[in-house]
């Protein structure tokens, strides 16, 4: 995802949490006027409060508001729920809105800051760490917030899970790991797929200083590497190393390129993808990926005939760069500088057997 198209999502995924603020701002100012006639101020029973002496209650018709240390109340009654968070200026809220009990957000004026589309809420915390995982209604998308209740990744995961102080998020089968330590979260490792030939792959991610659209760039180039090497179009494989934006310095070679013997070559899996972190004489990190290409080769023997014959070839794709915008390919190259050929069986030589001469009778 280049510069441009992230911005538009990331603007994009900002007005749906603006819109939705909108909207439930709407309803629930609708649903406040209509209801400003009926007596709902009563205090009728006294439920949690917070470190400032701010406390909730219900009134006679069941839904909760807040009053204040002089019972002066601050919130209007027309919640279903509310929980006070260690953010003293928010807590979470529920209401029914189109027969669901939604949640969300609201300040100790009743203002909406958190949009009412989760179906819940939870706190999630450790020594390190407050934050909160909301799980949207139609449950098939999560977001998670900080203790100011801000988004802390410009996306909305599938699904976030925490568990022993890690923090995964899972965006499709691609899963990212996170520790939450010393107030941030920090990238640990990532799960991520792709597809090229036809054929499935998994990446393992074991590098720091990788974000996701890092990772998904290296991730793309993976692909079109291993495109550009078993591409038999000239043209097409050509394609695929311009879009890989390499330079001439780079060294980009593909299978056995000086290999004679060689006439055709055929992908037929990928295995053991990691990326790790490399060693970098410059300012700019670097990144090495190594993957095993099961390879079925047609090559000629001594007699000139074709034989055909398969391995598993290692390869070696190194990139440098701190952000997706600066991140490139510098080299990508396979380690075997020819097949493993299988060796000609020795000619077995028999023994002249020695002439022997006629007996006579």
């Amino acid at each position: 995802m280049n510069k441009h198209t992230r911005l538009i999502v990331s603007l994009l995924f900002i007005g749906i949490i603006v819109l939705a603020v909108a909207i439930t701002r709407f309803y629930s100012r609708t649903e406040k006027s209509a209801d400003s006639s009926k007596s709902q101020n009563d205090i009728v029973k006294r439920l949690n409060f917070d470190s400032s002496g701010n406390r909730a209650f219900k009134n006679d018709e069941g839904l909760v508001g807040i009053f204040d240390s002089s019972e002066r109340i601050i919130v209007y009654p027309e919640w279903k729920s509310i929980k006070f968070t260690n953010n003293k200026d928010i807590c979470i809220a529920s209401k029914d809105i189109h027969d669901k009990e939604l949640y969300g957000c609201i300040d100790y004026e009743g203002n909406i800051v958190v949009p009412f589309v989760y179906s819940n809420i939870d706190l999630k915390s450790s020594a390190e760490r407050v934050f909160y995982i909301a799980d949207t209604a139609d449950k098939k998308s999560s977001v998670v917030y900080n203790s100011n209740f801000d988004p802390c990744f410009s996306r909305a995961w599938d699904s976030c899970e925490y568990e022993s102080g890690e923090l995964t998020v899972k965006e499709g089968n691609d899963s990212y790991v996170y520790l939450v330590k010393n107030s941030v979260f920090i990238f640990k490792k990532a799960t991520v797929n792709g597809n090229v030939l036809d054929l499935p792959y998994t990446v393992e991610v074991n590098a720091s200083g990788l974000t996701v659209p890092m990772i998904k760039k290296i991730n793309e180039y993976i692909g079109k590497y291993v495109g550009f090497v078993y591409e038999r179009d000239p043209k097409e494989a050509e394609k695929l190393l311009s879009e890989m934006k390499v330079s001439s310095n780079d060294k980009i070679s593909g299978l056995f390129p000086d290999e004679k013997k060689v006439t055709s070559k055929k992908l037929l899996g990928l295995s053991d993808i990691t990326v790790t972190s490399a060693p970098s004489s410059g300012k700019l990190p670097q990144y090495m990926v190594t993957l095993k290409a099961l390879t079925g080769i047609t090559y000629k023997n001594e007699e000139n005939k074709p034989k055909r014959l398969k391995g598993e070839y290692e390869a070696v794709i190194m990139f440098t760069g701190s952000s997706e915008d600066d991140l490139k390919m510098i080299s990508g190259y396979f380690i075997d500088e020819k097949p493993d050929y299988p060796t000609p069986a020795p000619e077995v030589q028999t023994d002249a057997q020695p002439e022997t001469e006629p007996q006579e009778n």
